[in-house]
């Protein structure tokens, strides 16, 4: 990445450094745009709704060359491949790509059909954050800079019951950024991991339990952009869900046991009328 990036709050130029943002339809995806933004760059926002976006964007009043909306959904390989051939096209080779676009839906293994949720996350939320980042890795590699961010979760950390499609989901892109950092390391393309706790989006408010520090998506975003403008390689977001990540990793197998015990499961999806 330039790091001669501009200071926050500095509207971006047509010159500015451009950030490609996956999920940018809601949540935390629109929060990172919208801080992104304010940092002074220009954006390359890719989701399904793109029609959403791009009328969410203009009410904001930004100047549309300082952006752009790409359509994809995150499952489709190719489609990935076209919007990151559009965004070179159009607007350049992104400084920073933040693979962010998520699902979180509760399994029950004892469930066929659940079977086909895990499919559907592992596809969404680690295939595509590798289908993501794919396409820009040679060009960052020859310009010898970048960074590539994996939004995981500190749900990857260990399992929590009713979550096995997420975490499992999760913990394979913490593994996968790790194995990319070093891959990436000589080429002074930096890989960070950001591992979010609770934050207060559409995946979240269903959740059938307690949800401690939680946070709003703008506050994440804020935290999450100074520890990628640092370069960092991996961070928990807050720093009290990183406490109680380390607590976990070390946390004999019996005691998460009990003390997960009774938990709320995350729900199912209901099958349609």
């Amino acid at each position: 990445m330039n790091d001669t990036a501009p200071t926050p709050a500095h509207a971006p130029t047509v010159s500015a450094p451009l950030v490609y943002i996956t999920g940018a339809s809601s949540g935390i995806g629109q929060a990172l745009a919208t801080r992104f933004w304010r940092g002074g760059y220009r954006l390359a926002l890719v989701a399904r709704r793109t029609d959403e976006v791009r009328a969410w964007a203009q009410s904001l009043g930004w100047a549309e060359q300082t952006w752009a909306v790409y359509g994809a959904d995150v499952r489709d390989v190719a489609a990935l491949g076209r919007a990151a051939r559009d965004c070179l096209a159009a607007q350049g080779l992104p400084d920073v790509v933040v693979a962010n676009a998520g699902i979180s839906v509760g399994i029950d293994t004892a469930e066929f059909a659940d079977l086909e949720v895990l499919r559907a996350t592992l596809e969404t939320n680690v295939l595509g954050v590798a289908a993501t980042f794919q396409p820009f890795v040679r060009p960052m590699r020859e310009r010898r800079a970048g960074r590539l961010v994996g939004i995981a979760s500190v749900a990857g950390i260990r399992g929590l019951p009713g979550h096995a499609a997420y975490c499992s989901s999760k913990a394979a892109v913490i593994g996968y950024c790790e194995s990319l950092r070093i891959e990436l390391r000589a080429d002074r393309v930096r890989v960070v991991t950001l591992c979010p706790g609770y934050v207060d989006t559409p995946l979240t408010r269903g959740n059938p339990y307690r949800m401690p520090f939680l946070m709003a998506p703008d506050e994440f975003a804020d935290r999450a952009y100074r520890a990628i403008r640092r370069g960092v390689s991996y961070q928990v977001i807050p720093w009290q869900m990183g406490v109680l990540a380390k607590l976990l990793r070390v946390l004999p197998n019996a005691w998460l046991d009990r003390l997960v015990a009774g938990r709320g499961r995350k729900p199912r999806r209901r099958p349609g009328p």
